[in-house]
């Protein structure tokens, strides 16, 4: 599970529920305070994982991609969530105007699709998920890159072994 120094965890997501149940499972591990970095080609899942953590959180109402808007703010019980789409962002500049710095922090959470258009300006990722296509289905590998990301992939792991259990 370790690469050079960071932990990693795999997962293999046979349909969208899977992807969805990613996230709920993220969710339950408290990924408070910490910047989510999702990763993966067009269609890879990654609107759909935030989906299912959103849900898992509370959110009720429409969860749409921010491609246009590029951030969508989301207050749940547990904190603040944004969720940005750098998809369609022409500088990484442009970030600081939206006042991307002042997003995350205790008691947030950041989660940034296509975080590499925003290099040099977003805040280094926790967590680093990336989406891949398998076939059919999908595959993803989420990352510790920072010592809190470390605490919520072990949080993670447990809360989708708990899942895994619970539907044997």
């Amino acid at each position: 599970m370790a690469a050079g120094g960071r932990r990693t965890l795999e997962r293999a997501l046979p349909d969208e529920a899977a992807t969805r149940a990613l996230g709920a499972a993220l969710a339950a591990a408290g990924p408070w305070g910490l910047c989510v970095h999702l990763a993966g080609e067009l269609g890879a899942g990654k609107t759909t994982l935030a989906r299912g953590l959103l849900r898992a959180l509370g959110v009720a109402g429409p969860v749409r991609s921010p491609t246009f808007t590029l951030v969508e703010p989301y207050a749940t019980p547990q904190g603040e969530v944004h969720h940005l789409d750098l998809y369609r962002l022409a500088d990484p500049e442009e970030l600081e105007f939206l006042g991307v710095r002042e997003l995350g922090g205790p008691g947030r959470l950041l989660l940034v699709e296509w975080p590499e258009r925003g290099a040099g300006v977003l805040p280094a990722p926790d967590l680093r998920i990336e989406l891949s296509h398998a076939g059919n289905a999908r595959r993803a590998r989420v990352e510790a890159r920072s010592p809190a990301g470390e605490a919520a992939l072990g949080r993670l792991a447990r809360a989708l072994e708990t899942a895994d259990s619970a539907e044997t």
